[in-house]
């Protein structure tokens, strides 16, 4: 569990989802004031949950004409990408009956809230709308979706946007959850109040 000075060292650098964390090296987040190495597990374990990673460190092309280097791009180029796979094939290739079930009550939630197509983004996230996020700490860039979700073996994973911590009054009304980067992670749908999960999708799409 990451502790809360680190979790608020983050959110001061405006790292307050987990596509925004995937978005820098463990370099520049140790780089940070308040983050030590006791935090890089709980990080870790976000991102792999999440089905990313560190962005790796890049040495600096060189120009072998002139020997200067070449500057890169700030945009950060996930694993995770967009595909053109099928989301309803997806779906329903699940092997648990319940967490099919409950991806598509999710998908027709997200869908409603954010107005967008929902696309396959790696092999087993679902992820509606694109942006391009830009970190205040590096000016590193990462391209993401707006919010999505993730039928994993242990619970669901539903990637929002924003500090959870300010969602704090409607979670206590949610139902059995627990809470990471970012991510709302619940085992099934009727462990919570489907009102107010709504609630909490929408706000998190209209930002």
């Amino acid at each position: 569990t990451l502790s809360g000075p680190a979790r608020n060292t983050l959110v001061h650098h405006g790292i307050d989802t987990i596509r925004k964390l995937a978005g820098h090296s463990e370099k520049e987040i140790l780089a940070l004031h308040g983050m030590g190495k006791a935090s890089l597990p709980a990080l870790v374990k976000a991102l792999t949950d999440a089905g990313l990673t560190f962005r790796a460190e890049q040495k600096p092309a060189i120009n072998k004409s002139r020997g200067q280097a070449v500057k890169k791009s700030k945009v950060a180029v996930l694993k995770t990408k967009d595909t053109d796979a099928s989301v309803m094939g997806f779906i329903s290739g699940l092997d648990d009956d319940q967490k099919r079930k409950d991806s598509l009550v999710l998908l027709k939630i997200m869908q409603k809230a954010t107005r967008e197509t929902p696309r396959m983004w790696g092999k087993a996230m679902v992820g509606f709308g694109k942006v391009r996020y830009k970190s205040p700490a590096s000016g590193r860039e990462v391209d993401w979706f707006r919010i999505g979700f993730s039928p994993r073996k242990g619970n669901l994973s539903l990637h929002l946007v924003g500090d959870m911590n300010a969602k704090a009054p409607m979670l206590k009304k949610l139902g059995k959850h627990k809470t990471g980067a970012g991510c709302l992670y619940i085992s099934k749908l009727e462990d919570l109040d489907i009102k107010v999960l709504e609630d909490i999708i929408i706000s998190s799409a209209k930002k």
